[in-house]
């Protein structure tokens, strides 16, 4: 699944979702390096330099027309303050898409994720004609779950011990949503 070669800007009520530039990777690393954002996502560690935050940003647009990913910087309209992530890793074989996010914890609670989700599962199946969206949460986290829940994706499965976040093996919940069930 090849994509076209530049990643389209979404627009939510109170959302911008676009490319990230590498003019935000000091703000990457101040986000990336609140432990609480490294706690609850399963690829960042702590602590997070800026140099990771560069590099992850050079590779977007060579993933996203590699129909590899789609990686979108949230950023909030009124002011277009950058507060977080939302992307499909895209496994083409299979059409399917798996849905990640992060948001800066100062936001948690005010209903970004939801909001960014909406535009990125539409997105993902309109756009990119997946046949499904499947997301994971450590089980700890199930503040998470409830914005999968808010999507329309279903829990399909407690993988336990599966994954090791700082020497810890954490339980994994599985949710998904297939086209067939997909309502916009």
């Amino acid at each position: 699944m090849k994509t076209s070669s530049k990643q389209p800007e979404l627009k939510t009520p109170r959302l911008i979702l676009n490319q990230f530039t590498l003019d935000d990777a000091p703000e990457v690393k101040s986000i990336c390096s609140n432990k609480a954002i490294a706690d609850t996502t399963a690829h960042i560690p702590h602590p997070y330099t800026k140099e990771m935050a560069s590099e992850w940003i050079q590779a977007h647009k060579d993933n996203y027309q590699a129909g590899k990913s789609a990686i979108f910087a949230i950023r909030v309209q009124s002011n277009n303050r950058l507060i977080g992530t939302i992307s499909l890793e895209i496994d083409q074989y299979c059409d399917r898409g798996e849905l990640g996010y992060w948001i800066r914890e100062e936001e948690w609670g005010e209903g970004y994720c939801a909001e960014a989700g909406k535009a990125i599962i539409q997105f993902g199946f309109e756009h990119l004609n997946l046949n499904k969206i499947k997301a994971e949460h450590m089980t700890r986290n199930p503040v998470s779950g409830k914005v999968l829940e808010k999507l329309g994706l279903t829990k399909e499965g407690h993988l336990k011990q599966h994954f090791k976040k700082w020497d810890i093996y954490e339980d994994i919940a599985v949710y998904g949503l297939c086209r067939a069930d997909y309502t916009s």
